[in-house]
């Protein structure tokens, strides 16, 4: 018999997301920050994805004839938007729940994902290869960033991209992530964020780099209290941010 294949899957992280999976698509549930947060992270991530591979966001489906994973894909917050422009998308997720919510919000919207109950390792193991790997607020989660990270860059095609957000570690972000989204606001169920597990921008441009890619670009997302809105910004990544890198 073949050994199991390796995992960085933390099972306590996912009993918390497996507990919250029906929420995903309610826009003022246990989800509302990340609904909040969307339409700054699809910006950042299409005009990524549009520069690395030359595409033109007004054209009809500008992401056709690519491969794009969402590993940590949740109940399909962005794997949508990536199918309804026109990629060809895997959704994956290690919490099992969220995959029949992700299915059935797909079939209602009309669209044809491949969602699986699967790790970034097992994919990493099968031999998949995409274009583009979103890894948006998974690294903070999982028991090893750099094995984590490595299956990431295994499952990308040479010239591939990805992109990874996460938040910083610092007492600004304690105040904000934890106090604040967990305890003051309640946007959280309290324990969904484990502070010491956060990872500064320095940090994780390092683990990447040891992966085997190439980091190429971070911005923060910056909310503001006063507008209620988030935006990107070149200099703040003191709390939330996200980087891009590539496979050369």
């Amino acid at each position: 018999m073949s050994a199991a294949p390796q995992t960085t899957v933390d099972d306590a992280e996912i009993a918390k997301f497996e507990a919250m999976a029906a929420e995903w698509w309610d826009v003022d549930g246990k989800f509302k920050p990340l609904h909040m947060l969307n339409p700054t992270r699809l910006d950042y991530i299409t005009s990524q994805i549009a520069a690395e591979f030359g595409r033109d966001l007004k054209a009809n489906a500008p992401f056709a004839g690519l491969r794009i994973l969402d590993i940590g894909c949740g109940g399909g917050l962005l794997a949508e938007p990536m199918a309804r422009l026109g990629a060809d998308v895997v959704g994956a997720d290690a919490a099992e729940r969220n995959i029949p919510v992700a299915q059935v919000h797909a079939e209602q919207s009309g669209l044809k994902i491949d969602y699986r109950h699967t790790t970034a390792e097992a994919l990493a193991d099968a031999g998949e290869q995409f274009d583009v790997v979103l890894n948006m607020e998974v690294v903070e989660h999982v028991a090893d960033p750099l094995a984590y990270l490595t299956a990431c860059q295994q499952l990308l095609k040479p010239g591939g991209l990805m992109i990874c957000s996460t938040l910083n570690r610092n007492p600004k972000s304690y105040l904000m992530a934890i106090i604040g989204a967990e305890h003051v606001m309640r946007w959280l169920p309290k324990g969904t964020h484990e502070w010491s597990k956060f990872i500064t921008p320095d940090e994780l441009f390092d683990l990447i780099g040891q992966a085997g890619l190439d980091p190429v670009d971070r911005k923060g997302f910056v909310f503001n209290p006063i507008l209620w809105t988030w935006g990107l910004s070149d200099r703040d990544l003191s709390v939330n941010y996200v980087t891009a890198s590539v496979k050369r």
